[in-house]
């Protein structure tokens, strides 16, 4: 589906791309504040017309029982509205775009069971709690005023995009209920904490700074993840790499550009991620050690890019000696002796 690309997802192998989608997420940031400062808080108020509903209407399908038609897709976006009531009549709607205008309230699509995608960008919503929405497969509340994540329990969920709000804390997001989410965008909040995310089919995760600052300084309860492959963490304030652990069997992208991992020795704590083949810790501390790439290299061999560029096979050459080298010492170094225990009477 075309409209899917309206959440964005920077694969690994998009690393070349990133600065050009960063330069292009901070603008489209800051024009959303900006609309929002140059009008008051109150709004006057804007309801959705059957007019506005006959421009917007699009993609004629038939219905449940086949032997009806409607329009099942609708496009209001930048209508300034303030109300969309009139959405509960029309039920067979699949394809909703309500994004930049000034809702606080979605409490009408409630009635809309057949929703297939939904995206309410720019808007002035506090929550994006609904109702269980049986076939809901993508759902963007980008750039509003959310500062939760309760609420959220469709079980075809596939795509959550909260980018670009208010959002402290992750709680509510049931596992149980959330059983097809598999890509959760969070960047441009103000996380301080990994936890909450106890998803088993996620994927993809973005935690992003950029403009508004998460403040993470650790990775924490993402452990039994065994189906994420990308980890996006850049712009944070994390000094350590403990948090990951072998149960994160399938992470291939771990993005940390832009935290104050200052030690080498860190980069330890990720020899037992098996498939992590891109890291990228550009702008860290520890990048300005001289040893910095071998060191990496040494602790994770299938390591394949680290900060955009490959390694060379001199380089994966070199590594295998040190890692042999290693090994041997520590083979060498002789057994720690145990406290010797007093003889037992044979009396």
């Amino acid at each position: 589906m075309s409209d899917e690309d309206d959440l964005e997802d920077s694969e690994p192998d998009q690393d070349d791309s990133e600065k050009e989608e960063d330069e292009k997420e901070t603008e489209e940031g800051e024009d959303y504040r900006k609309e929002g400062e140059e009008f008051p808080e109150e709004w006057l108020p804007t309801p959705l017309t059957e007019d506005m509903m006959k421009e917007g209407l699009s993609l004629l399908c038939k219905t449940g029982n086949g032997l009806a038609h409607a329009y099942v897709k609708l496009e209001v976006k930048e209508r300034d509205l303030t109300d969309i009531y009139l959405l509960r009549s029309y039920i067979h709607l699949r394809y909703v775009d309500i994004s930049e205008n000034h809702l606080t309230d979605l409490s009408p699509l409630n009635y809309l069971t057949h929703l297939l995608w939904l995206k309410a960008d720019g808007n002035r919503l506090r929550s994006a709690q609904m109702n269980e929405l049986p076939y809901l497969q993508i759902a963007s509340f980008a750039y509003n005023q959310i500062t939760d994540t309760e609420g959220i329990s469709h079980p075809r969920l596939e795509t959550l995009n909260l980018k670009g709000n208010s959002i402290h804390m992750v709680t509510g997001l049931d596992p149980e209920k959330l059983i097809s989410l598999h890509t959760v965008e969070l960047r441009g909040n103000q996380l301080e904490s990994t936890l909450g995310i106890n998803l088993p089919k996620l994927k993809n995760l973005y935690l992003v700074a950029h403009w508004a600052q998460n403040m993470l300084k650790k990775v924490e309860g993402l452990e039994d993840l065994s189906n994420l492959t990308t980890l996006h963490l850049r712009d944070n304030q994390i000094d350590t790499l403990s948090g990951f652990s072998r149960e994160m069997k399938s992470l291939q992208y771990l993005n940390l550009r832009g935290n104050m991992v200052a030690n080498l020795g860190e980069l330890a704590k990720l020899r037992d991620l098996p498939k992590l083949r891109a890291l990228v810790l550009l702008d860290n501390p520890c990048t300005d050690e001289t040893s910095y790439r071998q060191e990496a290299l040494v602790q994770m061999p299938y390591l394949e890019r680290l900060d955009k560029e490959f390694y060379e096979e001199e380089e994966r050459a070199e590594a295998d000696v040190i890692r042999q080298r290693l090994k041997e010492e520590k083979e060498q170094e002789p057994e720690p002796q145990r406290d010797l225990e007093p003889e037992q009477s044979l009396i």
